[in-house]
């Protein structure tokens, strides 16, 4: 089958997985005070749904803009790691891959990653991958923020569920594969916490970054897990 069209059947999960999430940003955004074509346009040009999330909650919050670049671009330094793996694996020249990237996600990158002996990725697979992911995450928060005053209000405060169980997922299988990962996003959560009881004066925006530079920094301090080996070498054990 043509790499494409595989790319696009692997991306309709992640494309059906995110139209609820996308939906929901698209109404929160509507209510955070964007135009409908703004939160459209946010999820065109930026397409990192995390990041687009906190950055409209910052924005609601009236926080300064600089906290909110500061904010997304320390979350969104994780796709420097992601980029640079999959760039290993990815059989294109360096403007092509560079293009590319404007698709990593974290789903994304799971699913072109996932199948580890297969040492090469195709770019015609990747862009089906993404595209299909993209388009997704596009039509969701068109559908949330220009059917926002249609939607009831009890049904959108239920999907904003979905951010958390995104986030969630994303971070429960990590937790149990490394326990420094574990500690990490429990220290983060607890420093934050933390910092929103001693200094309230400080916004949201520098409570995430300061929270997340400081687990970000013991978590680089913390020793490297080794992997487990079977101390048994005879036959039988």
């Amino acid at each position: 089958m043509n790499q494409f069209k595989i790319g696009v059947k692997s991306g309709i999960p992640i494309a059906l997985g995110y139209l609820p999430i996308a939906i929901t940003f698209g109404i929160l955004s509507v209510q955070a005070g964007l135009t409908p074509a703004l939160a459209t346009g946010m999820s065109i040009w930026v397409f990192a749904g995390a990041s687009q999330f906190i950055a409209v909650n910052l924005l609601q919050s009236h926080v300064p803009f600089i906290e909110i670049i500061l904010t997304t671009f320390i979350l969104n330094l994780r796709h420097l790691l992601m980029s640079t793996a999959l760039s290993r694996r990815l059989t294109s020249n360096t403007l092509i891959s560079s293009l590319l990237a404007f698709g990593i996600t974290d789903e994304t990158f799971v699913v072109a990653t996932v199948d580890e002996e297969q040492q090469q990725i195709k770019a015609s697979y990747f862009f089906g991958l993404a595209l299909t992911s993209y388009s997704g995450w596009v039509l969701g928060t068109f559908l949330g923020s220009y059917f926002s005053t249609v939607i009831p209000a009890n049904f959108a405060v239920g999907m904003s569920v979905a951010l958390y169980a995104m986030f969630i997922g994303l971070l429960i299988p990590s937790m149990k594969k490394s326990w420094q990962i574990s500690f990490i996003a429990i220290l983060s959560g607890i420093f934050s916490w933390v910092l929103s009881l001693l200094l309230p004066q400080l916004s949201s925006g520098w409570t995430i970054i300061i929270a997340t530079l400081v687990a970000t920094t013991v978590g680089f301090l913390l020793p490297e897990q080794k992997e487990e080996t079977n101390p048994c070498t005879t036959p039988g054990c």
